[in-house]
């Protein structure tokens, strides 16, 4: 089972997310619940560090099972927006993956 958790600050903007554990979905290569959210998650990721023009604090590694992405504290008005819009958009392609494939993905808020 895929874990997400979603970090959101008292004004509910999102501001670090992590993944943990595995689909099993599908054999090792061919899972495609894992697939999507691998996709979605470092999609999004990316989208933050060449739009924003910033470098989220990330941790990486386990079995490959696991992600934690946080945005920097001290970034700029104009900036926080953007890459928390991009990252409500990931929450969004998440939840829906979970929709139809919840048996396998689970995502809670803090």
């Amino acid at each position: 089972m895929i874990r997400v958790t979603i970090y959101r600050r008292s004004n509910k903007n999102v501001f670090a997310f992590e993944l943990s554990g595995h689909a099993e979905s599908g054999p090792v290569g061919h899972d495609l619940v894992c697939a999507a959210v691998s996709a979605v998650s470092f999609g999004s990721v990316n989208a933050v560090i060449k739009l924003c023009e910033i470098e989220p604090i990330i941790d990486q590694g386990g079995e490959g099972g696991y992600l934690y992405v946080e945005l920097p504290d001290d970034l700029a008005s104009n900036t926080l927006t953007r890459a928390t819009t991009l990252l409500e958009g990931m929450v969004v392609s998440l939840e829906t993956i979970a929709r139809d494939y919840g048996q396998y993905i689970t995502i809670s808020e803090k």
